[in-house]
């Protein structure tokens, strides 16, 4: 699903850091090597059609790299 991150995301946490991801060779792969953590946070996204919803959000990140594949979890209105 294509969407934007409109605004800041709120209420940020870490859930998962290091062995605890389970995609951590995975993004190793790809990304390179890093101090890597998954987190949630809550944002205002514009969908493909035109759409605004309120969503809660889900996203790997690392120093040096910032946030890859974000991915809306569920919507929260």
């Amino acid at each position: 699903m294509v969407f934007e991150v409109i605004g800041r995301i709120r209420s940020v946490e870490t859930f998962a850091r290091g062995f605890g991801i389970r995609e951590l060779r995975r993004l190793r792969k790809v990304y390179g090597d890093g101090r890597w953590r998954k987190r949630k946070g809550i944002a205002e996204v514009r969908l493909s059609d035109a759409t605004i919803r309120v969503a809660e959000l889900h996203w790997y990140e690392a120093t040096g790299f910032g946030r890859k594949e974000i991915k809306i979890k569920r919507y929260l209105d």
